[in-house]
This record gives C-alpha cells, sequence and structure tokens, in this order.
C-alpha cells in the first residue's frame, strides 16, 4: 500500500481548498511580465506564506511554465526547520500531496542519491517541513506528469550538497528547486542591505558570501551556487523585495528573492561561449586561413608556419586551446589539438593544423595530392571541469549529447572526444566506449580510479564560408 505525505500546511501557508489554490497561483503568474529566451535549468525560490512570498515565487516558476510538458522530474531542495538533520534527507513515502493532488516521489533517483554518504532517509525532517511543500502546489499548477526527489538539508558543506545536486542532475527533462527565504526580523533598511549582498554573493556564484543569518536556506542554496560556478551556469536576479514590500510592517521583516539559472543550451560556461561564438564570428575566417596557410607551409618545408602574435589582433593574441579536425570524403583524415590553454590562440592554430596533417599517428603524412577537397574545421575549448560520479551508469546518465566535450583518464591512459563526435556516436555509452578504446583501454574497461572531465567548444568550418575552397589560395 502506497503511503503518502499529508500537507502540512495547507490552509496556513497557501489555501487549503483546490480551486482556491488553483486561482491564487495562476492569479501570481498572470502578474509576471512574460519573457523569451531559455527555461532555466535551476531556480532559488522563497518558502514563506503565499501571501508575504507566493509574487515572488511566481516570478521564478513563470520562467519554468514553457517547459511544462518537458520537465519530468524535479530535485526540491530546502532547509529543515523542525527536526535537524546531519547530511541531507529524503523522505520514504511514496508520494506527496497538497489540495491540487499527489505528486510521486522519484524512486530511481532516490535510489542514486543513497548511495552517497551524505544521503539518508528520514522522515521525520518531512512531515512537519514546509521548505519543501510550499513549492510543490506552483509546480502541480505549472508542470505536467512529473516526479521529486524531496531533500530536506540539514547540516552539510556546500560540497556535499552539490555532490547530491550533481548526481541528479539528469538532461533537460529534470529541474532542480532550491527554497530560501533571506534575512529574518531585521528593520527594513538593514533587511534591504542584507538581502543586497547575498543576491550578490549569489550572482557571482558565491558560496562563502552568504552568511548564516543572511539566508535559512544557505546550505542548500550554496550547494547550487558551487555546482553552477563548477558548470558555469548563468544566474539572473528576478525579484528581490521583503514582506515590508508585500504584506507585512517594516519593523520586522523577512526577506524574499527568486534567481533562476541557465545552460542557455551549451552549459560549462556560458560566458565562455557568448564570447567565443563572437570571437569566432569575428576572426573565424583569419584562422581557418591560417590554419591552411600551416599546412601548405608543412607540405613545403616539414614544419609548421612560424607566427608571430603581435601580426594579430588583441583578441587572437590571447591564450587559447584548440583542436584542428581535418576530413576528406566525408571521413575523418586528422585531428591533434590542445586540452589546456597553454600559447596564444593563433600559435595553437597553426601548430595543431600542421600536427593534424602530419603528426596524427593514426593516419599517414598529408600528401600535396590531397589538399584538393580537404575539409577543415577548428573548434575552440573551454576550461575543463571534472565531473563527480561513482559508476559508469552515474557517469553515462550526466553525460549531455551533443554538448559535452569529454576527456578519460585512468591506468595511465588518457583521451578526449570533442563535442562534435556526437554526430556519429549519438548513444552516451558508444560515445564513451569508443573514447576508451581511443584511448588504450577496453571498451567494457571501468575501475574506482576512472576521471573524467567536461568541456564544451565552439566550431568554425570552411563551409561556414561564403568560398571554402578559398581558403587554400592564400
Amino acid at each position: 500500500m502506497a503511503s503518502v505525505r499529508q500537507p502540512a500546511v495547507a490552509g496556513a501557508f497557501y489555501p487549503g481548498r483546490a480551486r482556491d489554490l488553483e486561482d491564487t497561483i495562476r492569479a501570481y503568474l498572470s502578474k509576471v511580465e512574460a519573457a523569451d529566451g531559455p527555461v532555466p535549468k535551476a531556480i532559488i525560490a522563497p518558502h514563506a506564506g503565499y501571501v508575504y512570498s507566493g509574487q515572488v515565487a511566481a516570478t521564478a516558476y513563470a520562467r519554468i511554465e514553457p517547459a511544462a510538458g518537458r520537465i519530468k522530474r524535479v530535485v526540491l531542495l530546502g532547509p529543515c526547520h523542525r527536526v535537524p538533520v546531519r547530511g541531507l534527507a529524503l523522505s520514504g513515502d511514496d508520494a506527496f500531496a497538497t489540495p491540487l493532488g499527489e505528486v510521486p516521489v522519484d524512486k530511481e533517483l532516490t535510489a542514486r542519491a543513497l548511495e552517497l554518504p551524505q544521503v539518508q532517509v528520514l522522515d521525520a525532517s518531512h512531515h512537519q517541513e514546509h521548505s519543501l511543500e510550499v513549492h510543490l502546489p506552483f509546480l502541480q499548477a505549472i508542470l505536467d506528469d512529473f516526479a521529486i526527489v524531496p531533500l530536506v538539508v540539514g547540516e552539510a558543506s556546500a560540497e556535499e550538497v552539490a555532490e547530491v545536486i550533481e548526481r541528479l542532475w539528469g538532461g533537460p527533462e529534470t529541474l532542480v528547486v532550491v527554497s530560501t527565504d533571506l534575512s529574518h526580523y531585521q528593520d527594513y533598511e538593514t533587511a534591504r542591505r542584507i538581502d543586497g549582498a547575498t543576491s550578490k554573493a549569489i550572482e557571482n556564484l558565491d558560496p562563502k558570501g552568504i552568511g548564516r543569518d543572511q539566508a535559512c536556506g544557505r546550505i542548500p542554496v550554496g550547494g547550487l551556487l558551487a555546482l553552477a560556478k563548477r558548470r558555469g551556469l548563468r544566474v539572473e536576479t528576478l525579484e528581490l523585495c521583503n514582506s515590508g514590500d508585500t504584506a507585512g510592517d517594516r519593523d520586522r521583516v523577512v526577506g524574499y528573492g527568486s534567481w533562476v539559472f541557465f545552460e542557455d543550451g551549451k552549459g560549462g560556461g556560458s560566458d565562455f561561449a557568448t564570447h567565443t561564438r563572437s570571437l569566432l564570428g569575428r576572426f573565424g575566417a583569419r584562422l581557418l586561413f591560417l590554419a591552411a596557410a600551416s599546412i601548405e607551409h608543412g607540405l613545403k618545408h616539414g614544419r609548421a608556419l612560424a607566427v608571430t602574435p603581435a601580426d594579430h589582433p588583441d583578441e587572437l593574441r590571447r591564450d587559447g586551446a584548440c583542436f584542428v579536425t581535418l576530413r576528406r570524403e566525408g571521413r575523418l583524415r586528422g585531428c591533434i589539438g590542445s586540452s589546456e590553454v597553454k600559447r596564444p590562440l593563433v600559435v595553437d592554430v597553426a601548430d595543431n593544423a600542421f600536427a593534424s596533417a602530419f603528426r596524427d599517428r593514426r593516419f599517414k603524412k598529408l600528401g600535396k595530392d590531397e589538399v584538393e577537397g580537404l575539409k577543415l574545421s577548428i573548434s575552440v575549448l573551454s576550461p575543463s571541469m571534472p565531473i563527480v560520479f561513482t559508476s559508469e551508469s552515474d557517469l553515462l546518465a550526466g553525460l549531455r549529447p551533443g554538448i559535452d566535450g569529454l576527456i578519460i583518464e585512468d591506468a595511465g591512459n588518457r583521451a578526449l572526444f570533442l563535442p562534435s563526435v556526437w554526430r556519429e556516436l549519438a548513444r552516451p555509452s558508444d560515445f564513451l566506449q569508443h573514447l576508451k578504446v581511443k584511448a588504450g583501454l577496453q571498451a567494457g574497461h571501468w575501475s574506482d580510479a576512472f576521471k573524467a572531465w567536461r568541456f564544451i567548444a565552439e566550431e568554425i568550418a570552411d563551409d561556414d564560408l561564403d568560398d571554402p575552397a578559398a581558403i587554400w589560395k592564400a
């Protein structure tokens, strides 16, 4: 027989009748101005009574509504107010109820979370806790069928919380919601000052910038910020106010805010992606001409073209890491690059173009007769970030097809696949197995020492030019 966690604050924090509750939430959402752009991967929103903070929460949930049919899992984290918890506490119940119905608990994801030592099942922490419950009606109002992973967060480090969120991150089907109010029971102006500092820390992805008295949910917020920084998410502040602005006096107020976090379709560095797309839009043709010139120089002189960074625009003199890929008749003909930033981008492009043509051990050196029909592309790489996982299935579940470049290392062997490889190996299991083989490992290899890093890349190809063959006419 299924067990259901019954609502603890219906009729107090929010309306207790389904029709009234639905109408209240719809009224809040109707007041939020529509926004274009991507749907957030994660949000931070308040958990006070709706009369105080419901409109603030609605500013975040309105940004989720366009993905109503896509989001199937919600990882919901909030602080404990009733029962102390060491680490993070899951519920053993099969569903959580509100006046709008029951929301199932995702047992598959809860089992994955429980593999981590900082996670336990503690029903007592959930029975009277409001920090998660008040978010459920908003989720029920805007999403179609979905399940939750409810986590009450107690004493834990930001990294311990980040590890749990990373484990449950998933793809576009998964939303992360962190519940917190801000400063408590300060006068109006003091609260505005404290909450402004908290908002700045969130915008800077700085967990250490949020003190004990600045947010009751500072620990789950800190975990999200640590992970967001590691994954290169972009954060946007939607609303910042306090109960003195909504439904209370200004002598003793509670602060509220809402924030949204974006992967921007790339993840792992929205600033990098935006900057690099701009760079390649302005100088991509120049880099392609440089790569081709280095290959032609190699055909004549047996060495890469010597590049003087001072001869190039400032943006191309800066250090960067790239891979140069060569193809003939649709087949790979060479691919060499740098996984880490170590020299000016123009130098990296010239040297890696030469190496792709003449030093890729998988192929014979490029011949003069092969230049005609040779296709060339350059991928500029973001810094890599370590991936947290405990098993191969865990790693595979966290990969983002079409987005992630991947570096693996084990037993002294190391290899890299660019994100473009997903075009040929669309399944994560195939992608990883072929990368293992590239590294000199068996396709089924696994060990506790296995390491992996993700990165993103922006690519420019000769086919992006009006006259692709022109790069060989310099």
